[in-house]
């Protein structure tokens, strides 16, 4: 059985761009069959081109082997110019993994693709004094929705392990008409929300279009929460399947271009990436950030500009969160590289942000250009003690100067004793100098101070459990001991194995 212990790092970027805990699982066989190194150098999606410009002819992916030179992380340097599908109108088949090319063969192909402004043409949409009435009914159908199942794998796992008369009641019913929205996001309740948005959307009036769209967004979120992927596809591609036969084409232009959220066209990218096609993915992803830089180049209001370009840096960090994903660290970095430079308009780079991209060097085994982020980082005035302190930490633990990292962690801990990421951190360093019965007390007090959050953190509740493992014999009655106290504060959708408790 493997133990590993990973320390806080960085994993993936999202929308909200909050930094993660550390990494957790193996590499599944998809990760493990796929070409790795597709590499996006020279991607700007950070700033948005002059109006009289052209797309840029790097703005797919392309090849590189090396990792971006230290010299392009200076401040000094010259300013660096600046995340969905096609219509699902007819069900498509996902290729199996096996017929994938080889890596030479993509990269080859990606490098012989034309770029991606050829295919980026704006449609017509009709005049403002002209904007049609549009009336769906079928968006409003209950037909389009699949029942939501009545177990999860936390409550299997409770059924095979803990006795009826200590096993937490867990509600797997969806009910949410005596809970506010509020408190059931805030709670992780995945089912309630998406029988909520069903429920909203059935009800709803068939004119009254923008609401119908944000519940369906809410609907497909809630189900992709719950990591039920296929239930997700399914719904979304009946969705746009309405959404592509709607009549006149100036008409239906004008739905995608006016109406139809930017989220609901990121979440129909996802499902290439669901149907096992992380490369198809990427070029969705691509088109949606041309789309997005194009736009603004075309928008005279102040406002849209900038929507746009905020759009466009979300898409970006979507598509470094992917190549993190597929382990292709050196493309994310230099996707990411624009950020660290100073932009046109005199603003600087954010300390949380110069620790992110410097803690995905950390991952590369690039220390020295690593050091020199964190650096700039905390030259930086608004950079806090606790961020210093944890840079020097995470440098000190890819050093292996265990020593250097407790004291750094101990010294947030002490000012901060409910932070998580410093009691994880501190635990991995703990277990470089032996003290492992110390690792797991942090890791315990951390769970009971903050059980809410900690509780449905995955990659935290491993960890523990792999300590438990290497500490002790009886680290099958621990692990249940945690079970228990983890099926009273996790939400929907927690994948069970973290704790890594068999199911069979």
């Amino acid at each position: 059985m493997n133990h590993v212990v990973y320390p806080c790092k960085f994993s993936q970027l999202g929308l909200d761009f909050l930094p993660p805990l550390f990494p957790l699982r193996q590499p599944n066989s998809m990760e493990q069959n796929n070409p790795r190194h597709v590499q996006v150098d020279g991607v700007d999606p950070f700033i948005v081109d002059d109006t009289e410009d052209s797309l840029s002819e790097t703005d797919g992916p392309q090849s590189t082997s090396e990792p971006p030179p230290l010299d392009r992380l200076s401040s000094t340097e010259s300013q660096a110019n600046i995340r969905d599908e096609v219509p699902l109108s007819s069900p498509s088949q996902s290729t199996p993994i096996a017929a994938y090319p080889s890596p030479q063969a993509r990269r080859e192909s990606f490098r012989n693709t034309p770029p991606l402004k050829q295919s980026i043409i704006l449609p017509p949409v009709p005049p403002k004094d002209e904007i049609p009435a549009l009336y769906l009914p079928g968006l409003i159908s209950s037909s389009h929705f699949l029942p939501l199942p009545n177990t999860d794998p936390l409550s299997v796992l409770l059924n095979k392990y803990v006795e009826p008369e200590i096993r937490p009641a867990r509600d797997l019913s969806g009910t949410w008409s005596h809970t506010d929205f509020h408190t059931l996001v805030m709670t992780n309740s995945w089912r309630a929300l998406a029988r909520m948005a069903r429920d909203r959307i059935v009800a709803a009036k068939p004119d009254d279009l923008a609401l119908i769209l944000e519940l369906w967004f809410l609907r497909l979120s809630a189900l992709a929460r719950l990591r039920l992927f296929n239930q997700t596809s399914s719904e979304c591609q009946n969705l746009f399947s309405i959404l592509s036969n709607v009549q006149p084409e100036l008409v239906r232009n004008y739905l995608f271009e006016s109406i139809l959220p930017f989220e609901l066209e990121v979440m129909r990218a996802r499902t290439k990436y669901w149907g096992g096609d992380p490369y198809g993915y990427l070029d969705e992803l691509m088109i949606l950030l041309n789309k997005c830089k194009k736009k603004a180049r075309g928008s005279s209001a102040a406002t849209d500009v900038e929507m746009w370009k905020e759009r466009a840096v979300r898409v970006g960090l979507i598509i470094a969160s992917q190549l993190l994903e597929m382990k292709d660290n050196t493309a994310a970095a230099n996707l990411l590289l624009p950020l660290c430079q100073p932009q046109p308009d005199g603003t600087l780079p954010s300390p949380p942000l110069l620790s992110a991209v410097a803690r995905l060097y950390l991952d590369t085994g690039d220390i020295d250009s690593a050091e020199v982020l964190f650096q700039r980082a905390e030259a930086d005035p608004s950079c806090d003690d606790t961020t210093k302190e944890m840079n020097q930490a995470l440098l000190a633990i890819a050093r292996l100067d265990w020593t250097a990292a407790e004291t750094e962690l101990r010294s947030i801990l002490d000012r901060e004793p409910e932070n998580p990421i410093a009691a994880n951190n501190l635990s991995v360093a703990l277990l470089g100098i032996g003290k492992l019965q110390e690792g797991i007390h942090w890791l315990e007090e951390a769970f009971r101070i903050s059980p809410s959050t900690v509780g449905n953190v995955e990659p935290f509740l491993f960890n523990l459990a792999t300590l438990y493992e290497l500490r002790t014999a009886t680290s099958h009655d621990k692990k249940k001991s945690l079970l228990v106290e983890v099926a009273k504060w996790a939400g929907d959708g927690l994948r069970a194995n973290c704790l890594k408790l068999p199911t069979t």
